[in-house]
């Protein structure tokens, strides 16, 4: 196992930890959140923790229904989301997702979410966002080229996320991504979400500004760091 594996178990296994019998759970995308599911299934079978669980896409919802979880439609309340992040912004707490193409779903989760707990490798810290990572940009494909020439005239450097064939990847919801590079360093994130927002086109941007309750960072060495926004 190599450091970020490392520390992307333990913060995993930090965060399970929080997880209380009778709890609906939105379940997050990504490696780390794979992790966060073994060890939610290992609880489920071994302690019969009884949970339910909101998938934010349909590989995590084969997954957590290989490992025994029971699965809800997203209108169920939700008490505790736990997902990763491709960046998190230290202090502040905000982060950009969307880098496995989940971004819309993962979003709608954690909006129908009493708490919202990260959990995350040390890698993914930074001092302002965009600074590893482009943000990702949701569009519509109806007139997708239109639209990412809105996002270049506000400086985004919009790129098309293509498949691993090649081809335009396309979300759960069918969607296209493009991924801005250019928006960096990001230093008015609300800002620059209401101007994506006023772009015909976009759907979501992967901009998680204010809903974080902590974040789990784990170490290469095994131990976690807890984070809270200041």
């Amino acid at each position: 196992m190599n450091d970020a594996e490392a520390g992307k178990r333990a913060a995993a296994a930090a965060a399970v930890a929080l997880v209380q019998s009778g709890m609906v759970l939105g379940l997050g995308s990504g490696t780390t959140m794979r992790f966060a599911l073994e060890a939610l299934g290992q609880r489920v079978r071994e302690q019969h923790l009884r949970i339910v669980g909101i998938p934010t896409s349909m590989q995590t919802a084969a997954l957590a229904l290989e490992l025994g979880i029971t699965l809800a439609e997203p209108e169920t309340p939700i008490d505790l989301a736990l997902d990763g992040a491709d960046e998190i912004e230290r202090g502040t707490l905000r982060l950009i997702k969307g880098l496995g193409g989940a971004l819309l779903r993962e979003k709608i989760v954690v909006q129908n979410s009493r708490r919202f707990v990260v959990v995350a490798d040390a890698s993914k810290l930074v001092e302002h966002l965009g600074e590893r990572a482009p943000l990702p940009v949701e569009v519509e494909p109806f007139g997708h080229i239109a639209t990412a020439q809105r996002l270049a005239a506000l400086g985004g450097q919009p790129a098309l996320r293509l498949d691993a064939a090649g081809e335009p990847f396309e979300t759960d919801g069918g969607h296209l991504i493009y991924d801005c590079a250019g928006f960096a360093p990001i230093r008015d994130p609300f800002t620059l979400e209401r101007e994506l927002y006023a772009v015909a086109g976009v759907i979501e941007t992967g901009l998680f500004v204010q809903c974080v309750e902590r974040a789990m960072v784990g170490a290469p060495d095994g131990t976690v760091a807890v984070l809270l926004a200041e």
